[in-house]
Order: structure tokens, then sequence, then C-alpha cells
């Protein structure tokens, strides 16, 4: 039962490692994943099909996988919110958050 001081739940820490907590109710488990002030990605695990929305929707980060690991590919947007990210790489969303839309009207006759 990981505390939420420790560094491990409040860095954005990259490897073969997940911190185990307990909790009470899904609200507070929304509050504690949310306070933080990385949104990189979010796992969930649940067999409730309603609390997988709720929890996809709530949760306060760039990608949400729920009873899997996530799936990445170059259809797949990749980016998180908050100190995890800048906007979105890989498929059109990438490409769009990295190019500036211009209208340009011209008469060529």
């Amino acid at each position: 039962d990981v505390a939420d001081e420790a560094l491990i739940m409040r860095e954005e820490t990259f490897g073969p490692v997940a911190a185990v907590t307990s909790f009470d109710d899904e609200d507070e488990v929304i509050a504690r994943a949310n306070a933080t002030e990385y949104g990189l990605v979010a796992y969930v695990v649940t067999e409730n099909g309603a609390r997988q929305q709720r929890m996809g929707r709530a949760l306060d980060c760039g990608m949400v996988a729920i009873n899997r690991v996530k799936i990445t590919g170059a259809p797949i947007p990749f980016g998180g919110v908050k100190q995890s990210g800048i906007g979105r790489e890989g498929s059109r969303h990438g490409l769009e958050a990295f190019t500036d839309l211009k209208y340009l009207c011209l008469d060529v006759a």
C-alpha cells in the first residue's frame, strides 16, 4: 500500500513498475489519480461496463487503457495532458497539432 507522498506516486516514473494502493470508492480513486501534475496514461481494471465508461471520461490524462495494455500505432494519437505533454503525436490529430491551417483563395484565370 504505497502512500500518496511516495516519490513513485508524485513523479512520472517510466519502467516496469506499478504502484499499488488501496481505496474506498471510485470517487477517491479519480480524485487521487487526477491530483498529480502528470497525465500521460491511466490503467483501469474493472468488469463493470458503467464504471469503465465513467473512469474513462473522468480520468484527467491523455490515454486510458481498460482491462489491457494500451495499443499504439500510426492511426492512434499518443500524448498526455498537464506536465505530460504538449499535444498529440501520431495519427491525424498529431499532424493537426503541429500544423497551421491556411485557407488560400485565388483566381488563376
